[in-house]
């Protein structure tokens, strides 16, 4: 049997896709085959490859997997896995990784077959990471005070962790996000506190030499030196399953008398059984609301009147939060600020400035769960668009404690603080592993009532089991090999070995604790393969790459990153006017574009620039125009707030999630919902996003052939002629809601 008398007819639809007669083209038609026949097509498809793998022990691996694909019985275990891992890998993803799979299982026969038994126990006892306590020896010859501030959003519980930091001489904040850290940074600055800041892309050391304060985001935290305070911020993060692995390195590494640690409920356990075994103390102190939470009875029915000053529409789509804010602005004749998770942290700040500014016309926020942390928000009510959210892969359910999260934003956090300060509940000092009693904070008034609904009334049951359901409790932290076992492990293999499969089999023979888990490898392995053609880079460079801030679910970011490792490979070419990787034209001219396309190339540009920052904290001498990087991202930054201003969204992108009304009218004209208004198609999450759609998709930012070629001059006339601050007049652009509704309304 060939592989051509198995391919399936071509639908009439798909004539003009190419010739689908070679192998990629018949990898989505083959599904309906037998294990059989899928089995017969991988084996032609493995001998096609043959010539691509010249390594002399191929042969032997070849022989054996074909022999698992045809006479399953009679192969090992191994193989046979290996085998069903092929299928799997086939019919989900093609040839592309069926090619990876081969890769990863030979390298792992080849080393299998040269190691003794000798060497595979010394790999064993490396790969033992049962015992992550036992990292940090300076750390465990302290008896630290661990305080445990647990709460609902809003309660205050981070509020005692910073006075707390505050009083003491020396102490370390420690919060998931920069802009966490730089308000901390600006807070202890401004009450006299000299503190430095320290993040991956931004370092600022106050002149005063008797600063002993630092604010960090976690993955920065020094390990290093002792204070006597230190605070991690939403400690809940810990089981994380990408970015745990930090919290769970400062919980157990920072070298704090006294450690204070601030987040949900549902981490008291770990923290117990944690702090046992590290040997400290633990006294958790429970917080509630500072101001009441209600969620509604009733949900909007997609009426835009009801909207008003204050509300915060939460959806999960760059695309849908671009919609929303112009069907409300030119419905409502309200002014709608945005934040989403792919703005840089600065613009996010200033829009919620503009949100929160009482005297300007900026009355409604649409924004992501971006807002969940972060930002400090004047909201009133809380407005579900749609509880479906894009993981990557699927969309699914957005959790209960992802809901109560968002929800907890509700309230007037600014005047519930006001309160707080002037009347604190008093804390008892109980010995140490006993909890305090729950500390009342005083009752807020009407005024700060924090409210949580939806738009469509069949979305409001979901979120009201979320907000009265308790969350699960967290298990396990996160953790990721040290770079010196990782460096030590890929000494065992052979120097031409791809880092991409040394990861993978780090994490495929490490030995946990049930309290720990393994951080899953989210860009690591792009990052690793992008980079491994680069020559002159040692495995300390490699690993450093793969740690960088460089989102690899957009496919532009590859040559980026490639030409970042080349610079740093020949110790040269890393000036920001050496990079034709970066589209500098975008900046030439002074004049704002008002479209969706352009402010996703801002925000790429603005990426690959932190990228920058990023390296060259760490490659010094090859990247060596900080101050320059620094200037262009500021430029970035108000180009991209003047796009916010001005941005529309044309027909075709308004129309993509809009649903016909005559669908709509049957499946909830009987709730007592609208049967057709600007939002409809908006805030059904009945209708799956698609990949380009979601957030996690990057939308708007440009592909490889897009990143301009800038000339030698390029970059200096863009410096040359930035030098005052950008104005632009706003453009009215949004239309009457009456034809606006014509237009969309099918």
């Amino acid at each position: 049997m060939h592989l051509h008398d198995l391919i399936p007819p071509v639908p009439p639809c798909l004539e003009d896709e190419g010739n689908l007669k070679d192998m990629e083209g018949t990898l989505r038609y083959l599904s309906w085959l037998s294990r059989e026949q899928i089995d017969t097509v991988i084996v032609e498809w493995l001998e096609t490859i043959h010539k691509q793998f010249v390594e002399p022990d191929f042969s032997d691996f070849l022989r054996d997997v074909v022999s698992a694909l045809r006479q399953r019985t009679r192969s090992s275990p191994k193989i046979l896995d290996l085998a069903h891992s092929l299928r799997t890998a086939f019919l989900e993803h093609g040839t592309g990784m069926l090619k990876s799979q081969i890769k990863y299982a030979y390298y792992g026969y080849a080393a299998q077959r040269r190691f003794t038994r000798t060497t595979l126990e010394d790999q064993a006892k490396l790969t033992d990471l049962r015992y992550p306590v036992e990292w940090y020896p300076h750390t465990r010859a302290l008896q630290r005070q661990i305080h445990l501030h647990v709460g609902p959003t809003n309660s205050g519980k981070t509020y005692h962790a910073l006075k707390s930091l505050e009083q003491a001489q020396s102490g370390i904040y420690a919060g998931p996000l920069r802009l966490l850290a730089h308000e901390v940074y600006t807070r202890l600055n401004a009450r006299g506190k000299p503190c430095h800041l320290i993040t991956g892309d931004e370092r600022q050391y106050v002149e005063n030499m008797d600063a002993q304060m630092s604010s960090c985001t976690v993955e920065m935290v020094p390990t290093n030196y002792i204070v006597d305070v230190a605070v991690i911020d939403e400690i809940q993060m810990i089981g994380h399953n990408e970015r745990g692995w930090a919290w769970t390195q400062a919980v157990l590494g920072l070298q704090a008398k006294e450690l204070h640690l601030c987040g949900e409920e549902r981490t008291v356990p770990l923290i117990r059984e944690l702090a046992a075994a590290m040997g400290d103390n633990l006294e958790v102190h429970h917080y509630q609301r500072l101001s009441p939470l209600k969620t509604m009875s009733s949900s909007l029915g997609s009426q835009l009147k009801g909207l008003r000053k204050g509300d915060c529409v939460v959806a999960f789509s760059k695309e849908r939060i671009h919609q929303m804010k112009r069907v409300i602005e030119s419905s409502t004749e309200k002014r709608v600020a945005i934040v989403y998770g792919s703005l840089p942290p600065e613009i996010r700040a200033q829009q919620a400035e503009l949100f929160n500014d009482p005297d300007n016309d900026y009355d409604i926020l649409v924004a992501s769960d971006a807002i969940g942390m972060g930002l400090n928000l004047s909201i009133k009510r809380i407005i579900f668009a749609n509880t479906m959210k894009f993981n990557g892969e699927n969309d699914v359910p957005i959790e209960a404690s992802q809901i109560k999260q968002i929800a907890g934003r509700a309230g007037r956090y600014r005047t519930a603080a006001q309160a707080a300060q002037d009347q604190h509940p008093s804390q008892s000092n109980e010995s140490s592993n006993q909890e305090n009693k729950s500390q009342r904070a005083p009752v807020s008034s009407a005024q700060n009532l924090g409210l949580v609904t939806t738009f469509h009334r069949q979305h409001l049951p979901m979120v009201q089991r979320a907000m009265e359901d308790q969350a699960e409790p967290i298990m396990s932290a996160g953790i990721f090999p040290p770079d010196d076992v990782l460096v030590r492990f890929a000494a065992y293999f052979p120097p031409s070995t791809p880092l991409s499969y040394i990861l993978l089999r780090l994490h495929e023979v490490s030995l946990l604790h049930p309290r720990f888990h393994l951080c899953v490898l989210k860009d690591h392995i792009k990052i690793a393969d992008t980079i491994e053609p680069v020559e002159k880079l040692t495995i300390n460079d490699r690993i450093l790459f793969c740690a960088s801030p460089a989102s690899m679910t957009d496919e532009a970011m590859n040559p980026v990153v490639r030409a970042f490792a080349e610079c740093v490979g020949n110790g040269t070419g890393g000036g920001i006017m050496d990079l034709s990787v970066l589209n500098l034209r975008l900046l030439e001219n002074r004049m704002v574009v008002a479209n969706k396309e352009y402010l996703g190339k801002l925000e790429f540009l603005h990426k690959c620039l932190i990228l920058y920052l990023w390296l060259s904290y760490r490659f010094a001498g090859v990247f060596n125009t900080q101050a320059m990087a620094f200037y262009v991202k500021k430029i970035v930054e108000e180009r991209i707030q003047e796009a916010l201003a001005q941005v529309p969204m044309n027909k075709t992108s308004m129309h993509k999630h809009w649903r016909p009304t005559a669908e709509r009218d049957n499946q909830v004209g009987k709730s007592g919902i609208q049967e057709s208004t600007p939002l409809d198609g908006l805030v059904d999450d009945e209708k799956p996003l698609r990949q380009e759609d979601s957030l996690s998709s990057e939308e708007g930012t440009p592909g490889p052939t897009d990143i301009a070629q800038a000339d030698e001059d390029t970059p200096r006339r863009i410096l040359g002629n930035l030098d005052g601050d950008i104005h632009s007049d706003i453009l009215d652009i949004l239309p009457r809601q009456e034809s606006l509704g014509k237009e969309v309304i099918p």
